[in-house]
């Protein structure tokens, strides 16, 4: 089952950050004048980061959002860069993030063609309707994400709150078409 780990790739990880404080955007741009911030389109201000490359949607509530990582790890050394620099360039920030992981993203191929009709008619929690959407979409319940699967036995995993439970559900995919022989390897 190793081979199926390797082709696993996480393409975004979303994580959300509470400060418990106020911050004062209009400083922040005073410090960073390449950050994009227009109040009238959109209440957040966009910090980017080009190591690791990420954006940080910051609040004036002290929430942010950051965007962009490729990995949990990724995500929280990005929101304490981003809290760094902004300490450095003056803007008082006392509390230690609060930062929460919301999303996982991940790409994967499982080596070989999936039959989408017959995992549909036949795995519960599924649908596919190829006019509208040409890849199966498969609600998995343990872990709780939400699988995309194509023809050519690519996929795309969503919803994970841990990368441990991207590799569980690839995994247990694999296994039920596998076991089913929906799927047909070249």
């Amino acid at each position: 089952m190793s081979h199926i780990k390797t082709s696993i790739r996480i393409q975004n990880v979303v994580a959300s950050v509470t400060l418990n404080q106020k911050v004062d955007l209009n400083s922040v741009v005073k410090s960073f004048p390449n950050v994009n911030y227009n109040p009238k389109k959109f209440p957040g201000l966009a910090f980017r980061l080009k190591r690791p490359k990420t954006t940080t949607l910051i609040f004036n509530t002290g929430k942010m959002v950051c965007t962009g990582a490729k990995s949990e790890k990724e995500a929280r050394r990005a929101v304490l860069n981003v809290i760094k620099e902004l300490k450095k360039s003056g803007i008082i920030i006392i509390s230690k993030p609060d930062t929460q992981i919301q999303n996982i993203v991940a790409s994967a191929i499982i080596g070989g063609m999936a039959d989408l009709e017959k995992i549909a008619y036949t795995i519960e929690h599924t649908m596919y309707e190829p006019e509208q959407f040409p890849g199966l979409i498969y609600r998995m319940e343990n872990p709780k994400v939400v699988i995309l699967l194509f023809a050519s036995g690519k996929l795309v995993c969503t919803g994970a709150k841990k990368e441990e439970d991207i590799h569980t559900a690839v995994e247990k995919i694999h296994n039920i078409l596998k076991e089913t022989d929906f799927i047909i390897y070249e």
